[in-house]
């Protein structure tokens, strides 16, 4: 699936939107549906092993969305690892002006891509709560 970026999230190309969520990991929340390939903080795990996060903030699904306080229980996203790497480097540079002081230094961060396998513990669906109901009332009857 492409990066999405915008205001809503988009739908399957059947029309069924797709269920979604937020996690966090190295300090950092990333929102991710099924199949997403995500870069995150660099994860102590090789490539092809899965990983799992469990602090879920946010699981949806079109307009049903069953936000935490501050994590969903029993939410959990299980992921792939696809690559470890290195992102580009950038330049640090400090200076003093007029004082012939100039010092530039680069840096790569480590990151972990990562492949979004599956998410579960979303949110429940309100027609099959509806049923019990009234299938407990026709028994009583």
């Amino acid at each position: 699936m492409a990066r999405f970026s915008g205001t809503s999230w988009p739908a399957s190309e059947d029309g069924v939107s797709l269920m979604y969520a937020v996690f966090k990991t190295g300090g950092k929340q990333y929102r991710a549906s099924k199949g997403d390939l995500v870069r995150v903080e660099r994860l102590d795990a090789e490539e092809g092993a899965t990983v799992e996060f469990d602090q879920v903030l946010l699981v949806g699904e079109g307009t049903d969305v069953k936000l935490g306080s501050p994590l969903v229980s029993g939410s959990k996203v299980k992921a792939k690892v696809k690559s470890q790497g290195r992102a580009r480097k950038i330049k640090v540079i400090k200076f003093k002006r007029r004082k012939n002081y100039m010092r530039t230094k680069g840096h790569r961060q480590h990151f972990t891509e990562v492949e979004i396998t599956s998410i579960t513990g979303g949110p429940r669906k309100k027609a099959a709560a509806k049923d019990k109901p009234a299938e407990e009332t026709k028994a009583e009857s």
